[in-house]
């Protein structure tokens, strides 16, 4: 299925896809300023899993100058996946992480991430597991899984992705976060119209509205990392300096 994150991969313009799969009409649904929500479960649908992916490359020359898509200007670079050669322009240590800020019923609060090594629980609170932490943006990268059995003790779910390492830089870079939702809905949001040198992005509100889950678009950038989108969003909580991989963030 042809989707938001596969167009920009290839360097096309962004549009909805619609295929055919035995007999049934599937496509991607963007989420934008002018349609920014959508329902992620159907009233009374309270199993299953959503799955959220986070796919990513850097830009070159192509994203900018439609002349320079040529191939035959240089040729080998037909022989690159397009990860690499995204990581070809000068900032290949740049390191997206996605992450989760959650508030269950019960008042409990905290974040799902890769820094510090709190990466959840599917089975237990808070109902969400980080799976993979991908330096290269590849369709496959990191992914939040959350547990639809367990849909009502949630009272809101923020997804937003950060810059842990290497210069900020999310104007530089193509940014997808996916939301495979029940029934089959697949939604996009692409992390578009960066300032230049924020380290944060608010990508999306989920929360109760009418018996389902519904998720808001909000691309809201912040020079600052989690305490910052923590302080945009009120979530309360006590933030300290976090490691990953023995390295330290402030």
């Amino acid at each position: 299925m042809a989707s938001l994150w596969s167009y920009w991969r290839r360097g096309e313009s962004a549009k909805q896809k619609f295929d055919t799969v035995g007999g049934m009409s599937t496509y991607a649904m963007e989420l934008t300023r002018r349609s920014p929500v959508v329902a992620l479960t159907d009233a009374g649908a309270d199993t299953g899993t959503l799955r959220v992916e986070l796919s990513w490359r850097m830009r070159h020359n192509a994203d900018f100058d439609p002349a320079a898509r040529r191939v035959w200007r240089q040729p080998w670079k037909i022989f690159k996946p397009a990860e690499i050669q995204g990581h070809s322009q000068g900032v290949a240590s740049l390191d997206f992480d996605l992450a989760c800020l959650y508030e269950l019923k019960d008042g409990s609060r905290g974040v799902v991430q890769s820094v510090g090594g709190l990466l959840g629980d599917f089975n237990e609170p808070p109902y969400i597991k980080l799976s993979g932490d991908d330096r290269f943006g590849t369709a496959s990268g990191e992914q939040l899984y959350v547990n639809l059995d367990h849909k009502d003790e949630f009272k809101r779910l923020l997804l937003f992705v950060y810059i842990y390492d290497g210069v900020p830089a999310f104007d530089r870079a193509i940014a997808v976060v996916s939301i495979a939702a029940a029934g089959g809905r697949n939604i996009e949001i692409g992390l578009t119209d960066a300032p230049s040198g924020a380290r944060s992005c608010a990508v999306a509100l989920i929360e109760h509205d009418k018996g389902r889950l519904v998720a808001r678009r909000e691309v809201k950038y912040v020079y600052g990392f989690q305490a910052e989108i923590d302080r945009l969003y009120g979530w309360g909580m006590s933030w300290g300096r976090g490691f990953k991989d023995g390295r330290q963030r402030a």
